[in-house]
């Protein structure tokens, strides 16, 4: 039994009631998917022409296609290559990390910033600067991955307190105060190590800038398995969408899927945390976006967020490119300022979409 256009909202007492939605042809959601992939391509199009130096498309075709080592356009051309790739890595992987959480949630604020995961990450990250030296992203990586992982059970440990168990609600808060509270362990470790503020003060904003092949090299396998891992639970969150006691009576098993779900996010989040640093709102923005477009079945949001998630973060960068030049704001920052804004305008929205 497929479910295909309900959602859940919860009701008063906690108890999730059925919401019916529309429902989008599949021939047109096909057409928007295929638009977005599109928009996607300008996008990265963009990312290596537009900066405090923009080449010519022309250029951009040539440098590609038949570089010439003394040409300084071609160099510039070059040098924003691997940038674009890491933001089409990370954007993907923020993006199809907030809907899976979300998801598994049931809950329209849940973001790997909100809940902890990247904040986490982070801690992890300093501690491996502050205890083992680390300065590449080989070995931030795993530190990443347990930070993330830790977080992501305390949360989830602490949310189950009660005879209630983890509701939507109770998740948010536990999160919210754990990403609080790690934060400050960090701010703790880094004012008592000027090398390690030194080394972390401009990962910690998030930025694309400095990232070349070697960090590729590094985190793609991995980001790609998370992408791989998370689009191929979009069944089980439609049936999680429904409730625990639908979702059994379709023959899921509710804990197994958060599990094999919530690892797919702590592979994102870890991976794109170790790349680019934490970078936030493109997972809480992004799917409430798509939603509008394409209803509430995760067989289709978490494919559209993979694609617009790096829409945001190179847009974001690329206006943090020339809004100062010739020095740039990065991108985790101009994603703060850009998708604050837009997400309040989302919520503000009486047609925003509810999970």
């Amino acid at each position: 039994m497929a479910v295909q256009a309900s959602a859940v909202r919860p009701a008063p007492g906690g108890v999730p009631s059925p919401v019916t939605r529309r429902r989008v042809p599949a021939s047109r959601t096909l057409a928007e998917l295929v638009l977005a992939a599109l928009v996607l391509l300008v996008f990265c199009f963009a990312s290596l022409t537009i900066g405090a130096r923009s080449v010519g498309p022309a250029t951009v075709i040539d440098a590609v296609t038949a570089f010439d080592p003394s040409n300084g356009d071609h160099a510039v051309v070059l040098s924003r290559l691997p940038r674009t790739v890491i933001g089409l890595l990370v954007g993907a992987a923020l993006a199809t990390a907030g809907a899976a959480l979300q998801g598994i949630a049931r809950n329209p604020l849940a973001d790997p910033g909100i809940l902890g995961i990247n904040a986490g990450a982070s801690l992890a990250v300093v501690l491996g600067i502050y205890v083992f030296g680390l300065s590449t992203a080989a070995g931030y990586i795993w530190f990443a991955f347990a930070g993330a992982g830790a977080a992501a059970l305390a949360v989830y440990a602490v949310a189950s307190l009660g005879r209630e168990g983890a509701t939507p609600v109770k998740l948010a808060l536990a999160g919210a105060a754990l990403a609080a509270g790690l934060g400050s362990l960090t701010n703790a470790v880094l004012v008592s190590s000027q090398e390690t503020l030194d080394a972390f003060r401009f990962w910690q904003v998030g930025t694309l800038s400095g990232r070349g092949w070697d960090v590729i090299g590094t985190v793609a396998p991995f980001l790609l398995a998370g992408l791989l891992l998370t689009l191929s639970t979009g069944k089980v969150l439609n049936s999680l969408a429904l409730g625990d006691d639908v979702a059994r009576g379709l023959g899921q098993n509710v804990n197994l899927a958060r599990g094999i779900t919530a690892l797919g996010v702590v592979v994102l989040c870890g991976a794109a945390v170790a790349a680019a640093g934490p970078i936030a709102f493109v997972g809480l923005v992004i799917p409430h976006m798509v939603r509008l477009v394409v209803g509430a079945d995760y067989r289709w949001i978490l494919p559209f967020s993979a694609l617009l998630g790096p829409v945001l973060l190179l847009g974001a960068d690329i206006i943090g490119r020339v809004v100062l030049p010739p020095g740039e704001v990065q991108v985790g920052i101009m994603t703060a300022v850009v998708g604050a804004p837009f997400f309040v305008w989302l919520v503000r929205r009486r047609r925003m979409a509810h999970l």
